[in-house]
């Protein structure tokens, strides 16, 4: 199988090296020539060149802006029943336009967000979010194949990148909390690695709001007993006064006290803290439930 990539920067270099390792001839291309070159691979001069080359093209590129004009380029260049594959990260909205312009032209397309980082590209352990029709996945399955490691299927186009987006939305949000609440606690005489031991714990503060108040609660709708709201704006205002004894400096864990005064306030006190869920539920008319069976 012969496979076009655009953008060999970390990410794209990691997967021209697990393409070839998996045995497909590859063409590349980028701005950058010798990033290109250092790939290994056929280095083509031009997009259009890249388009001639093989039907199905990977995209690996750094920005939202680029990945747009590159898509525009190859909808004027690729021919019809050719694929093209979103690496990239990207808005779901600019995932959408692209597959809605290509579309036009008979193009297929598909997002395709990685999960992982370029080590686990490059060993084939990567994990992809997979959003797109279910023809176009069909078409681009041997392709997405040869990257190895997991494909979840999220759903429609757009929904690839929306869930990675909402993903590193948590990653990047935990760690300034990581670093503020290891902070409060340094300052307060704990040793550092005492305190990730405890955060490690199934049942401490990382594991827990997701296994058991998220989707054992929130999912369930299941708000009786458990810890109160009244409770657990107790517990965040006892951190807020910590930092300010301490003189350690809160962003995220004095944001987040806001949503419990305002739960307390509508009536929510005497539930499991997880009923935070109501007001978001209210504010953006979406239930936080499980799609049915």
């Amino acid at each position: 199988m012969t496979i076009a990539l655009c953008g060999c920067g970390n990410m794209g270099a990691a997967i021209a090296a697990r393409l070839q390792t998996a045995g497909a001839e590859l063409v590349v291309f980028d701005l950058d020539r010798a990033r290109a070159q250092a790939t290994g691979a056929r280095v083509a001069d031009s997009l259009s060149e890249l388009a001639t080359r093989a039907s199905t093209v990977f995209l690996s590129l750094p920005t939202a802006a680029a990945s747009r004009a590159v898509v525009a380029e190859l909808s004027r260049a690729l021919p019809q029943g050719a694929a093209v594959v979103e690496l990239s990260t990207v808005a779901p909205a600019d995932a959408v336009a692209a597959h809605d312009r290509l579309a036009a032209r008979g193009i297929r397309f598909v997002d395709a967000a990685v999960l992982s980082g370029p080590m686990q590209m490059c060993d084939g352990s990567t994990t992809l979010l997979v959003g797109g029709d279910d023809a176009d996945l069909e078409a681009t399955q041997p392709a997405l194949e040869l990257l190895g490691g997991e494909r979840i299927r999220i759903g429609r186009v757009g929904s690839g990148m929306a869930a990675k987006v909402a993903h590193n939305a948590v990653s990047h949000a935990v760690m300034v909390v990581l670093l503020e609440a290891t902070s409060l606690a340094a300052s307060a005489g704990v040793d550092v690695e005492t305190f990730a031991e405890l955060l490690s714990r199934p049942d401490a503060a990382l594991l827990r709001p997701l296994q058991h108040r998220l989707r054992e609660r929130v999912f369930d709708e299941r708000y009786g007993g458990g810890m109160p709201m009244e409770a657990a704006l107790k517990d965040s205002r006892l951190a807020l006064e910590l930092a300010q004894e301490t003189g350690v400096p809160l962003f995220a864990i004095l944001a987040a006290h806001t949503p419990y005064e305002l739960a307390v306030a509508e009536g929510l006190g005497r539930e499991d803290y997880a009923a935070l869920a109501r007001m978001w539920e209210r504010w953006t008319g979406k239930a936080l439930r499980p799609a049915a069976e």
